[in-house]
């Protein structure tokens, strides 16, 4: 073989691999099935924790006691904080606006700086978990 020829050949070889490597390509195809009850589930879940049921971290608590009060405090912070989502929660006999889900003490240590901007008692606690 002259040396001219060695590029030329190796060119010839390289294409070759790739001509055979093609043919002997596998595929496959993937089929799932889901159970029902997977879907069902996680719209279970997603309830739960919008209800703070599965939460385990911290809150701000704007307010509490009457629910005519409770309405206006939640109105009033909705108008200024989309930041954080808000609720009411009751328990007997008086009613809680809660601010935020926290994972951490520091992320709301955070936000209590804000909001004491509006409201002044607020305070960081950590609600057990309702059942």
């Amino acid at each position: 073989m002259k040396p001219q020829n060695a590029p030329k050949l190796f060119i010839a070889s390289i294409l070759l691999i790739f001509a055979f490597g093609k043919g002997f390509a596998q595929s496959a195809t993937l089929t799932v099935h889901e159970d029902p009850k997977i879907t069902e589930l996680l719209k279970t879940k997603k309830n739960l924790e919008k209800e703070n049921k599965l939460f385990d971290g911290y809150t701000i608590q704007l307010y509490y006691g009457e629910l005519d009060k409770a309405s206006q405090i939640l109105l009033k912070y909705r108008s200024g904080y989309a930041d954080w989502p808000a609720s009411i929660e009751y328990e007997t006999p008086n009613y809680k606006v809660w601010a935020g889900n926290f994972s951490t003490r520091i992320e709301a240590e955070r936000a209590l700086l804000e909001i004491h901007k509006n409201f002044s008692s607020a305070f960081i606690l950590k609600p057990e978990r309702r059942k």
